[in-house]
């Protein structure tokens, strides 16, 4: 089975996550930019912050054996500080690298001026760019907030059909699906959707244009959500190439239109601009084979510095 979650933050997860997503056959992720957990000072955390998407998370995941792409915004949650909005003068120069597939996470948190000033400007930056546009619906009133994103995303230069929303629930997914956007739901231990909802929302309505996602982050959340689901899918009757639909292609299909989704991913260099995820080599080269041998290191014997991709 092949996965491919298309809303996570692998920045806030652990190399144990990427072995557990690799192991649950996730073999592609895409990380949406967000917000950092505390307010942000000024544009420059989120210049360093977009830099660590473009190289370090994709070195690490390839390490594991994941093809790693992003999306690039400022957020909904972060538009409203006038400290941020800068940031919006910089983001042409990084929408145009080959690792981002998508301007996102873009939308409403608490529906104010200042959001729909940012949510209009940047859907104009991913028209511009030939990019799609990754959608966030706000946790309340969101019924208020799906008809209020898409009378902008109408308002604006970039087809519906380029235009991912998110955090969909039961509430909102008809008038989505109508819409002519992509659906997109996010799979939460206690919060937004679960498996078995998922599920009853993929009977009532059907897997086209549908993405699922574990959008897992800081908080409580699960990075195997979508195994869970295309599980509970299987043992629900839907059959195999249903859940390679929803849980493969139709990501695939929905950044694809980007022209920039590479899913390859054969070997790692050693080291990401001199940094390894391992720490340590032994002094003496031979005793990596020798268990006896003492070590002045905090690599394992038999453990190289740098090895081959897990299944390469």
């Amino acid at each position: 089975m092949r996965l491919f979650d298309p809303h996570i933050h692998m920045t806030s997860r652990t190399t144990d996550d990427y072995e557990a997503m690799y192991a649950a056959g996730v073999r592609a992720v895409v990380e949406p930019s967000f917000w950092l957990g505390q307010p942000r000072t000024s544009p420059a955390s989120f210049l360093d912050y977009f830099d660590a998407l473009l190289g370090w998370e994709p070195f690490r995941a390839a390490q594991h054996g994941i093809a790693h792409h992003c999306t690039l915004a400022l957020n909904p949650k972060e538009a409203n500080d006038p400290r941020c909005v800068p940031v919006l003068d910089e983001l042409p120069r990084y929408l145009v690298k080959d690792q981002v597939v998508a301007v996102g996470e873009i939308g409403y948190d608490s529906m104010t001026p200042a959001e729909d000033t940012a949510l209009a400007a940047q859907l104009e930056l991913a028209a511009a760019h030939e990019l799609p546009a990754l959608v966030h619906t706000p946790h309340r009133d969101k019924l208020a907030g799906l008809r209020r994103t898409l009378d902008v995303v109408r308002e604006s230069a970039l087809p519906v059909d380029h235009v991912l929303i998110d955090h969909l629930n039961e509430t909102t997914v008809k008038e989505a699906k109508d819409s002519g956007c992509w659906l997109g739901f996010s799979v939460y231990p206690d919060t937004k959707m679960d498996e078995e909802r998922m599920v009853a929302i993929l009977r009532a309505y059907g897997p086209e244009r549908v993405l699922v996602n574990s959008a897992a982050d800081w908080g409580r959340s699960d990075p195997l959500k979508t195994r869970k689901v295309a599980d509970l899918m299987l043992a629900e009757g839907f059959d195999e190439d249903d859940v390679d639909r929803v849980l493969w292609r139709n990501p695939v299909a929905f950044y694809g239109l980007s022209g920039r989704l590479t899913l390859d991913v054969t070997t790692t260099d050693a080291t990401h601009e001199g940094n390894s995820i391992l720490r340590g080599v032994p002094k003496d080269p031979g005793a990596l084979n020798d268990p006896g041998a003492p070590k002045d290191s905090d690599t394992p014997a038999g453990r190289p510095e740098a090895s081959a991709v897990p299944g390469a």
